[in-house]
């Protein structure tokens, strides 16, 4: 299957969370905080959204960084992805 976003929403895939802290420290599962980083999967056509044009500024292939709380969390075909609206994506990091 293919996720295939609409309007201005964006699919991500979440980058790995780390497993150790920048002093060496490997941290457990759970103790891991989520990544706010993610990598552009798929990006909607954008065009007229609740009466705004709406052009997309990302591109597939961008690591991007989100929201905390926002999106969509979906399973498909076994791997985890996030739908988010452009407007929840705060920066691309070059």
């Amino acid at each position: 299957m293919k996720l295939v976003p609409l309007g201005d929403k964006i699919v991500l895939k979440q980058l790995e969370a780390e497993e150790k802290t920048k002093s060496g420290i490997v941290l457990p599962g759970q103790a891991q905080e989520k990544p706010q980083e993610a990598e552009v999967l798929a990006v909607g056509p954008g065009g007229m959204i609740d009466g705004n044009e709406v052009t997309m500024q990302v591109k597939v292939g961008d690591k991007v960084i989100y929201s905390k709380y926002s999106g969509t969390d979906v399973e498909l075909d076994g791997e985890n992805y996030i739908i988010v609206k452009q407007s929840d994506v705060l920066a691309i990091v070059e």
